[in-house]
């Protein structure tokens, strides 16, 4: 019985003995400094995002990124539009003529991040898909001077252009303001409308809408001539603090498909005027903001 109780005992100091070791060994590895916490190994601090452009032969405004993948566990671009995540080779359109500060970010082990940029110059404008509206982003006092404002109500709203974007206020009840620009078009080629708009929650039977008709706008009078996308309370979008792209948030439908669409075609060549009006019974002190106006041929 003595012989017995030995090895139990034994037995029992030997199990206590190894959840020790493995308490130990646990605590030794999570407080380990240059472990990554994903369990990569060693931080890599020099992890390597340097990165060439090569233009595609053959093919208009079509680049090709190219970085080494060394001790790269993920890679994340930016090419003017915001960043995301990617490979080590990655083939981008940029369908507008400018200079674009092309940026690569990598992650190494040990979650460690790097940096680089490159400036690219695009010498022209891709024939189908560039942007044909002037001053689209409205950077500066130039862009501004490609638009018209269009006083719609008499007082209670007005148009502010900004660095880099122009903002429609609204203070009086239905009152309403707007801008537009005179645009060439193609008979019976397809475009396609958008811009990045944003506002807060305090709207209420308002609208932002976006037209590309035939008809002149004239000053003092509202425009209705062929309705293309928009945003409005009454068909539930603009109801609680919003930005994005207008493609995308907006809820208006497009008067030639009768279904939320941003796509244009026109039967004549010509001259077609895109023109943005907002107002509403009540709007947020802050505006619409808007910027990034685009309508390119659909490639």
């Amino acid at each position: 019985m003595k012989t017995k109780n030995m090895v139990t005992k034994i037995r029992r100091n030997q199990c206590i003995y190894l959840v020790l070791l493995v308490f130990s060994l646990g605590a030794m590895i999570s407080c380990h400094p240059n472990d990554s916490i994903d369990g990569n190994g060693p931080a890599d601090p020099n992890v390597d995002a340097s990165f060439t452009i090569t233009p595609i032969e053959g093919i208009t405004n079509r680049y090709l990124l190219e970085s080494q993948g060394d001790n790269v566990i993920a890679s994340k671009w930016d090419i003017g539009t915001g960043s995301y995540s990617g490979s080590t080779k990655e083939e981008i359109f940029l369908p507008d003529a400018g200079t674009y500060n092309i940026m690569h970010t990598v992650i190494g082990r040990g979650g460690e991040t790097n940096t680089s940029n490159l400036e690219l110059i695009v010498p022209q404008s891709d024939p189908i898909a560039g942007n044909i509206i002037e001053g689209g982003k409205l950077e500066n006092a130039t862009d501004h001077a490609k638009w018209t404002a269009l006083s719609i109500s008499a007082s209670g709203a007005e148009l502010v252009f900004n660095e880099g974007s122009a903002t429609i206020f609204s203070t009086q009840e239905w009152a309403q303001q707007g801008i537009y620009q005179a645009i060439e078009v193609v008979k019976d080629k397809e475009y396609t409308i958008d811009m990045l708009v944003s506002g807060g929650a305090g709207f209420s039977n308002t609208w932002f809408e976006v037209y590309a008709g035939t008809t002149p706008p004239v000053q003092g009078q509202e425009y209705s001539d062929n309705k293309i996308m928009g945003l409005s309370t009454w068909d539930g979008c603009a109801t609680e603090a919003f930005s994005g792209s207008l493609s995308t948030i907006g809820c208006v439908k497009n008067a030639n498909t009768d279904s939320v669409n941003n796509t244009v075609t026109f039967t004549e060549s010509g001259t077609i005027y895109l023109v943005i009006r907002s107002g509403g019974q009540s709007y947020d002190p802050a505006g619409i903001m808007v910027t990034n106006i685009e309508m390119r041929g659909k490639s």
